[in-house]
């Protein structure tokens, strides 16, 4: 069997642009080119902290006329890679049809078919683009993690369940009542 040279598996796998994605049906995203296939509609418990979470911050942010916050809106990094963050805290932009510059901050709900996806590719990918705050949170735990966005880098803030955090660092100086946000989830 003779082997051609240069024909990898990007040779054969369908590649795609932000265009292409507009037109797919159905709930996908899209990781440099490659469609993927969001998660099965989210718990009822990852709804809920989704709703607290979004209510907590349109509450922190009601008097400030810079921010919106949005929950599962298109953000394109660039034109192969489009996530869809459950939450996200954008300034300052200008409004379209998706997040078109890095917002201040994303929140994303973890669950067991998200983990690997939240925690490495998307965190590795919102560093990279500029997003100042990433959320994490867990509803198993009740807890969620915050990373600030220091030099490139981020640095874990800390892990949260019952704690006011500020993220000084946003155009509204946002708070979040973690023990509001997890308060109705405790049994």
């Amino acid at each position: 069997m003779m082997k051609r040279k240069g024909m990898g598996a990007r040779d054969y796998i369908p590649h795609y642009i932000y265009d292409d994605y507009a037109q797919f049906e159905g709930d996908w995203e899209l990781f440099e080119g490659v469609p993927v296939a969001m998660a099965p509609a989210p718990t009822l418990e990852h709804q809920g902290i989704a709703g607290m979470m979004i209510a907590v911050l349109n509450d922190a942010i009601e008097k400030c006329e810079t921010c919106l916050v949005v929950g599962e809106a298109d953000y394109r990094l660039d034109d192969e890679t489009v996530f869809r963050p459950d939450i996200a805290l954008i300034c300052q932009e200008e409004r379209g049809a998706y997040i078109k510059e890095a917002p201040e901050m994303v929140v994303e709900i973890v669950s067991s078919s998200t983990v690997k996806r939240d925690e490495g590719y998307k965190f590795s990918r919102y560093e990279a683009a500029g997003v100042k705050y990433y959320l994490l949170a867990y509803p198993e735990t009740l807890q969620a993690e915050v990373f600030l966005l220091e030099n490139g880098r981020y640095v874990k803030a800390g892990t949260f369940s019952t704690e006011t955090y500020r993220f000084e660092e946003t155009s509204c100086d946002v708070a979040i009542d973690f023990e509001r946000v997890f308060r109705r989830f405790r049994k």
